[in-house]
């Protein structure tokens, strides 16, 4: 008879923090999707979730990507994940691919793709900057590119991409065009019928405000008919999307047990984008972006991210400035007023933060507390600032937003509602 020798552990009831998450992710969940997290457990072969809950997320997603593609769902995993369905799919060995690399993530879309063929092209730019076009015409210049991959939002320096350019770089050189979205989906401009994105990926823990582990993706139907006419199975069982599509297609066919509770919470996120309008929902992001800049240069901080056009809405990339120390600043900031920043990372760590404004933590009292907190914690290091300054900024930038957003609201042109059931 087997008796259990190992001691027990002394583990109390669970209570974390409660905590403002301001990080490039996770983000802090709306009370409504807490709620929903905690609704009641049903199996993912009941005939409600396949009947109901299937089709309800299907519909939002596609509302929230601005896509009719039939493969519309969220993959089981991280953002991580994500990038793995997105390049294992398309590509084979001997395939030559193009991956565009200005920062830690869109470096691991490369190293994923270097696994699939030994044919990576990487294109790269100095962190804090947008990868040149001309770049990649001269990388896949008389090369047969099959797919040309980049991070629409790069969270490791707080960069953003603009997708039109690579939409056409990709047509020139005849190649799937594959964007990570992680940082930008509900929360930047993206819309991928229009902007003709082959596939594109995100994650549930950004933009969206859901805890982290799902990964909501989209392809379109020539990356579908690419994928299908494979000479070679995936390298990945569980990421290969031939598997997964019968789960979310209308085969409803057994692949493996999501996490029900996650997609739960991932229904009830999409709802409010969809009442918040992906319009309204982009321009908030945008003035709270703006506000914060504006409050961290008059606290006479600089972006990392040298180029206006080049800041991504939803994570700035601010400099540690000479004679502050990185981590001192962030542990005050948590201990003294709950707030939750990121340092930088890799060749970047200890000389930035990254300070989030996702989903539910992008509103403007978050951003003149975080500012108000951030001044005090500089004060305490020795830095010099102007009292009140960055706080003062913030006002003002959201004082010209709300005016400039009055007199331009008559005729402003809506997303599509693509998919959406009443």
């Amino acid at each position: 008879m087997i008796k259990p020798n190992i001691a027990k552990p002394h583990v109390t009831e669970l209570n974390p923090p409660n905590r403002l998450m301001m990080t490039p992710g996770p983000s802090s969940c709306d009370p409504r999707v807490y709620r929903a997290l905690s609704t009641p457990l049903v199996g993912h072969m009941d005939p409600w979730f396949n009947d109901h809950l299937i089709p309800d997320i299907a519909d939002l997603m596609r509302y929230v990507f601005q896509t009719e593609n039939k493969i519309t769902f969220p993959i089981s995993a991280s953002g991580s994940g994500g990038i793995e369905a997105a390049v294992l799919n398309p590509l084979e060995q001997g395939d030559e691919a193009i991956v565009c690399v200005n920062g830690w993530f869109s470096e691991r879309m490369a190293i994923i793709a270097e696994r699939a063929t030994d044919k990576v092209i990487r294109v790269e730019a100095p962190y804090g900057r947008a990868v040149d076009l001309d770049d990649i015409r001269r990388a896949g210049k008389g090369r047969k590119i099959k797919m040309l991959g980049l991070a629409h939002g790069e969270t490791s320096t707080g960069v953003i991409q603009n997708l039109d350019g690579y939409r056409k770089v990709a047509d020139e050189l005849g190649a799937l065009l594959v964007v990570d979205a992680v940082a930008t989906l509900a929360g930047v401009p993206l819309a991928i019928d229009q902007q003709r994105i082959d596939i594109c990926f995100s994650g549930t823990q950004k933009a969206l405000s859901c805890p982290p582990g799902m990964a909501p993706i989209t392809v379109s139907p020539r990356a579908e008919e690419v994928i299908k006419a494979r000479k070679t199975k995936v390298q990945s069982w569980y990421f290969d999307l031939t598997n997964t599509m019968s789960m979310w297609g209308s085969e409803r066919l057994y692949h493996h047990t999501p996490p029900i509770s996650l997609m739960f919470g991932l229904r009830e996120a999409m709802r409010m984008v969809v009442e918040e309008t992906l319009e309204a929902r982009w321009e908030r992001h945008r003035q709270n972006q703006m506000a914060l800049i504006a409050g961290v240069e008059a606290m006479g901080l600089s972006c990392f991210v040298p180029d206006m056009a080049d800041r991504l809405p939803t994570v700035t990339a601010v400099c540690v400035p000479e004679g502050v120390d990185d981590l001192k600043v962030r542990k005050q900031l948590i201990s003294e007023f709950g707030i939750e920043i990121a340092g930088g990372f890799g060749p970047l760590k200890g000389k930035m933060w990254r300070l989030g404004l996702m989903g539910f933590a992008s509103q403007s009292k978050n951003v003149l507390l975080l500012l108000a907190a951030m001044e005090k914690c500089l004060l305490d290091q020795g830095f010099r600032t102007s009292p009140g300054a960055g706080v003062g900024a913030a006002v003002r930038s959201y004082a010209q937003s709300h005016g400039t957003a009055a007199a331009g609201s008559a005729g402003a042109n809506q997303p599509v509602a693509v998919g959406v059931r009443k």
